[in-house]
């Protein structure tokens, strides 16, 4: 039996595309916030393994937000989601093999990849590495509980 999970499903991806603006909308005013970026990059690989197109648009549109209301260059995030995807996701697959490990551990090198470009176009700083430990904690914290 299979189970279901709600990045398989299309409205829940319109809806992450609606949650995901008004979020880093409202915390772009008081702080930097690029939550739900681990959770967009997992719909992100989802969408390109089951081929749902219209559904990687929302995604792709979600990361567009993220990534202007923080100051990052347009389609940095898509590039680098692309990259994890096609280059490291395949060697964790090879070397872990723990299934439900594996999502956690994608999270965590996609935040890593947030950190280089963070650190190549704005000047790093502990408030910077704390606030991306934070909304690692909140991805963890959203994946493990509701996804």
């Amino acid at each position: 039996m299979r189970k279901v999970d709600l990045l398989d499903n299309h409205y829940f991806i319109f809806l992450l595309l609606i949650i995901t603006a008004i979020i880093t909308t409202i915390s772009s005013i008081y702080f930097f916030s690029i939550m739900l970026a681990g959770i967009l990059f997992l719909a992100f690989m989802r969408c390109l393994k089951q081929k749902a197109y219209y559904s990687l648009s929302f995604i792709l549109i979600s990361f567009l937000f993220v990534e202007l209301n923080n100051g990052f260059k347009p389609f940095s995030l898509i590039l680098l989601a692309t990259f994890v995807y096609t280059f490291i996701v395949p060697y964790i697959k090879r070397v872990i093999s723990l299934r439900d490990l594996n999502n956690y551990v994608y999270i965590i090198c996609f935040y890593i990849g947030i950190a280089i470009i963070w650190a190549l176009t704005v000047k790093s700083s502990f408030a910077l590495v704390g606030m991306l430990l934070f909304n690692l904690l909140l991805d963890f914290i959203i994946f493990g509980f509701f996804i």
